[in-house]
């Protein structure tokens, strides 16, 4: 039996990575890893957001979009971890690498995010919006109606995403990945619901949670209809492209507020209706895990509570009689 642990009142934030579960809270990124071996590598890092050591940066909107980048980057890197730890590299291996060696790493580091953004920017921003742009001169309603024109760029962005998730489920590793994705967030409930970190109780959550990413992915495609109808339309494709892109940071800034304020409020009727399109879409992207899969997951997480915990019991310690 695992020891209850110390009930802190924070949100934790988590991803699935190669065989494992990343949990992010806000001093610490722990990350379990089950090896081929059986056994579960636990790493964790001290971590705090730049909203957290930049208070001025702790605003509506802003925070939103500087943790959407943070956790692009934290993601990636927890990632290249799983990875080496799948195919036994050793931790000391990678940290004793040549100066070359690590200049290379770097390098692929930037490049792999730099890649990743620009095929996300492609397939979601700049192809729906070539064919919506295309069908506009086809279609006089389309043209005239600039609602309607964001409405169809919104349904395309919304199928090109879901048929991209649905092809990236047939490939057997990554459904390992979306069960693992299962796995965090019946942890992360069973955390939210009091309970005691065991695998029989975080077996009974469900898999679907409100302040997922998938669901954020959804709600910037909602919020984009309704901002980019008040940006006036540019009559140059390209220009209108790059003004929309620009407009991006504002979306999901938005977007991240209202998946915020609708995790608080789950419980409302009225808030329960508009995320469950959210939850629905969760249903392509995570997978009901196995009990080693939640003991990962569960592990992940005990680590960064356990952490909080002596975190705020120095503070406590640190402070005058």
């Amino acid at each position: 039996m695992s020891k209850p642990q110390p009930r802190i009142d924070f949100a934790v934030g988590g991803q699935a990575v190669i065989e494992g579960v990343m949990m992010r809270s806000p001093n610490y990124i722990t990350v379990a890893v089950r090896k081929n071996q059986g056994d579960i590598k636990v790493k964790d890092d001290s971590y705090k957001s730049f909203c957290l050591r930049l208070r001025f940066l702790n605003v509506p909107i802003v925070r939103g979009v500087i943790n959407l980048f943070e956790m692009m980057i934290i993601g990636m890197r927890m990632l290249n971890f799983s990875a080496n730890e799948m195919l036994d590299q050793p931790e000391e291996e990678q940290k004793n690498a040549s100066s070359g060696q690590k200049v290379m790493m770097v390098v692929s580091f930037i490049f792999s995010i730099v890649f990743a953004l620009g095929m996300s920017l492609f397939l979601f921003k700049f192809l729906p919006l070539w064919i919506t742009d295309y069908l506009s001169h086809q279609f006089v309603a389309l043209n005239q109606n600039y609602l309607l024109f964001n409405l169809v760029d919104g349904v395309i962005k919304t199928t090109f995403f879901v048929t991209y998730i649905a092809i990236l489920g047939l490939a057997p590793s990554l459904k390992r990945v979306f069960q693992y994705h299962g796995a965090e967030h019946k942890s992360i409930y069973t955390y939210e619901e009091g309970l005691d970190l065991t695998v029989a109780n975080a077996r009974r959550m469900t898999r679907f949670h409100p302040r997922c990413g998938t669901s954020f992915i959804l709600v910037v495609f909602l919020f984009s209809i309704f901002v980019y109808t008040f940006v006036p339309r540019q009559e140059d494709f390209m220009l209108n492209f790059f003004v929309r892109v620009l407009f991006l940071p504002v979306v999901a800034g938005v977007s991240y507020e209202f998946l915020k304020w609708s995790a608080r409020k789950k419980q409302n009727f009225f808030v329960k209706m508009l995320i469950t399109p959210g939850l629905w879409f969760q249903r392509l992207t995570t997978s009901e895990p196995d009990d080693l899969q939640l003991e990962v997951a569960l592990s992940a997480l005990r680590k960064a509570l356990e952490l909080e915990g002596a975190n705020a019991a120095m503070k406590v310690s640190l402070q005058p009689a």
